[in-house]
């Protein structure tokens, strides 16, 4: 008792904790805008950018392992993280400049190289940083301050990531630099400065840190069992040896205990075989349900949420969530003799996980209708714009028939067959600048729409097309895109003006009507209002001056317009007209919450009852070396199972987007789905067939190794939002 009194806090598990917060804050923020900047800023594919995505993710959980080994078998912890860590940030450093235009770096080679390095950087430290703060304490006389030291461990995780998460697309989306509307190089340079800030704070604490001598890897030794296994069973087959079990081939080098508990840690590891696919599903919320968050209206009472910003749902949820079920849910199950047993609750948290996707699913297909017009082969899409104070009647000849067009308005011609086309345009009713008939012809190009304007050029009436083609995509960020047209004689385009775009923050937004005209902009959702700023010019005598401009724009999330700049030749009056050309994103992002908060539910029950399971049935395996040293628990094993588990899952998705090619993101969600709903019947019949490791034996083996320090404890993994990347 006395000794427990003089034995203080290790005050140097702060630095430690200080490094876990801003190393969390690094990679989750820079994982929060990932998807968005392979598909924005280097124009991948969204197939493309979900494949690196989840290599990326993957690359995150198989690394680990080695890192693992590195630390036991080589460096240390201390040496192991120090030196990862400058690798992690480089990559972060190599990034962020990736990401800066003025550079003119290879873009795509870059943001590979950075994403590859903090691939190996922070899964390397992964399994070291909570194993190198347990190693501050000394046990058993410091037991209630090593937990007290995991919850806080836990809760600078979470700090971390949800801060990064929620500010981070905001770096992103609301900050311009470098005459850009966004500002990924702020997006990334902020947690490449994290980062660097970890591993400076980390180096601090050196004079301070206990360093402990490790005893070789688990997960070697558990390796070599096996290997060494089967390599003897093959030498021994011809001489009609058989055993029991094929471990027990491995007699000669390893004793009977160390070969029961390996026997027994491959029973738990066989349960993992069908875990991959939920990670399938779970991972996606990154890119997939990211992507789906762009083709959404994301206003809120004024303020709009980031697409990236949603996946801050899922963590939020997850920390209200643990107590809710841990007090409240499963008490009241157990009650009911209703999932009381964990294998129960890992099926059901898989099958919620697969309703999630069918929610998706179902969304997505409220979400189609609203996609922009995709043109086939052979197939075109024109825009026909009326800028006369007439109405008037287009015909045209074979199968298009005619169409009205209002004055001022619009008709369009979509997925028509590509070809030149003849017509007649006619007045409806009386019409002083078309007294007769006009013929005229256009082209219809392949996979191309334009925009022909019907206008006064010189006295007479012309159909003119726009010399740009019309972008009928969608924003990838979500972003109105704007494209300004002149009709009419408007001879201020002479003078090189430029046309403000003025929200109602008196913010404005300047195009210039001469060399940006038929240029399409993203400009940000609000009502503006218009002025055209004329510049000085002595060559005509004019001062420069503004003219005031009637007419609003009301551009909202996902929509494509075109706006029309016109001068009534009578008043002098310069007047504004807006079309629609691609509808507007018109179902609110809220409506992602409905599968974000059946997933949670489905990680809570899969993930955090997996890994107590997991590590309640490891607790009472101890594993000895053939010179009887200390035992060394397993659960460093299964730790490592469980996050080559994540990486399976994320090759999964990779192997899907690249093999089987759906023509509907829908699709994809329902085989998903299907997937998961299989894998879990699977998964079903493992667990019914089972037998779980009697707690009760080895009581013995289980005081001793109370004393041994596990490489992860499994606190760390309690919000499994952050479960396996911590």
């Amino acid at each position: 008792m006395d000794e427990q009194k003089k034995l203080r806090y290790p005050n140097q598990v702060w630095f430690i904790l200080a490094n876990e917060f801003c190393e969390r804050f690094s990679y989750y923020g820079m994982k929060a805008v990932l998807t968005i900047y392979l598909v924005n800023v280097l124009a991948y594919s969204p197939d493309s950018a979900t494949k690196i995505y989840h290599i990326f993710s993957g690359l995150c959980f198989f690394t680990p392992l080695f890192g693992a080994m590195l630390a036991d078998s080589f460096l240390g912890k201390f040496r192991t993280i120090l030196y990862l860590s400058i690798v992690y940030s480089l990559g972060n450093v190599i990034l962020s400049l990736a990401a800066t235009p003025p550079l003119n770096l290879p873009d795509r080679s870059f943001s590979l190289l950075g994403l590859g390095l903090i691939a190996i950087g922070t899964g390397g430290i992964k399994p070291c940083v909570s194993a190198f703060g347990g190693d501050q304490f000394i046990l058993p006389q410091q037991e209630r301050h090593l937990t007290q030291f995991f919850s806080i461990f836990y809760f600078s995780i979470n700090a971390g990531s949800l801060i990064s998460t929620f500010v981070t697309p905001i770096f992103r989306k609301d900050v311009a630099c470098f005459k850009s509307d966004t500002c990924y190089p702020l997006a990334f340079g902020v947690p490449a400065a994290l980062m660097i800030a970890s591993l400076v704070i980390f180096i601090i604490g050196k004079p301070w840190y206990r360093m402990t001598k490790t005893d070789g890897n688990i997960v070697m030794k558990v390796g070599r069992c096996v290997a060494h296994a089967i390599c003897r069973k093959r030498k021994l087959a011809a001489t009609g040896d058989k055993r029991e079990h094929f471990l027990d081939y491995a007699d000669d080098k390893f004793d009977k205990k160390s070969l029961n508990d390996v026997k027994t840690l491959l029973r738990i590891l066989f349960l993992y075989i069908p875990i991959p696919v939920f990670w399938s599903l779970f991972d996606q919320q990154g890119s997939r349900w990211t992507l789906q968050a762009t083709r959404m209206d994301g206003n809120f009472f004024g303020y709009l949420i980031k697409p990236d910003q949603m996946q801050v749902v899922n963590p939020f949820l997850i920390l209200a969530l643990i107590p809710i079920f841990n007090e409240v849910i499963y008490p009241t199950l157990r009650r009911g003799n209703i999932l009381t047993r964990p294998l129960q609750r890992l099926t059901t948290g898989g099958i919620l996980a697969g309703i999630a996707f069918i929610i998706s699913g179902i969304l997505e297909l409220h979400l189609e209708p609203t996609y922009a017009v995709t043109l086939g082969p052979s197939e075109s899409q024109v825009h026909f714009i009326n800028t006369l104070p007439c109405n008037l009647n287009l015909t045209f000849n074979g199968e298009l028939g005619s169409r009205r067009i209002e004055s001022f308005d619009m008709s369009i011609l979509s997925k028509i067959s590509a070809g030149k086309y003849d017509g007649n345009v006619e007045a409806i009713g009386e019409c002083d600048l078309l007294k007769n008939n006009v013929a005229f012809s256009f082209i219809a190009e392949e996979q191309k729409a334009f925009t022909y304007m019907i206008k006064v050029v010189n006295g007479s009436i012309e159909m003119q097309r726009d010399k740009s083609e019309d972008e009928l995509e969608k924003s990838k960020e979500g972003n109105p895109k704007l494209k300004v047209l002149i009709s009419g004689m408007l001879e201020e385009v002479n003078l090189n003006p430029t046309l403000l775009l003025i929200n109602d923050k008196q913010v404005a937004k300047g195009i210039n009507l001469q060399n940006d005209t038929s240029t399409v902009f993203l400009i940000d959702p609000n009502i503006y209002h218009f002025k055209l700023y004329i510049p000085s010019n002595k060559t005509v005598n004019r001062l420069e001056q503004s003219v005031n401009i009637s007419g609003t724009i009301d551009p909202h999330l996902g929509g494509n317009y075109i706006l029309t700049l016109s001068k009534d030749p009578a008043s002098g009056q310069i007047s504004t007209k807006s079309y629609t050309i691609t509808e507007p994103n018109s179902v609110h992002m809220s409506w992602l919450l409905p599968q974000y908060i059946v997933i949670t539910i489905g990680e809570v029950m899969f993930c955090v009852t997996g890994l107590e399971f997991s590590f309640s049935q490891a607790s009472r395996i101890l594993y000895y070396t053939l010179r009887n040293e200390a035992p060394v628990s397993m659960k460093a094993v299964i730790q490592a199972a469980w996050l080559l588990t994540a990486a399976f899952g994320n090759m999964i998705v990779v192997f899907i987007a690249e093999f089987i090619k759906l023509d509907k993101q829908s699709k994809e969600f329902f085989l998903f789905a299907g997937l998961m709903f299989a894998d879990m019947a699977i998964f079903g019949i493992m667990a019914y067939f089972y037998k779980p490791i009697d707690l009760n034996a080895n009581q013995g083996d289980e005081d001793q190794s109370r004393a041994s320090i596990p490489m992860q404890s499994p606190n760390v993994f309690d919000n499994s939002t952050f479960r396996k990347e911590e």
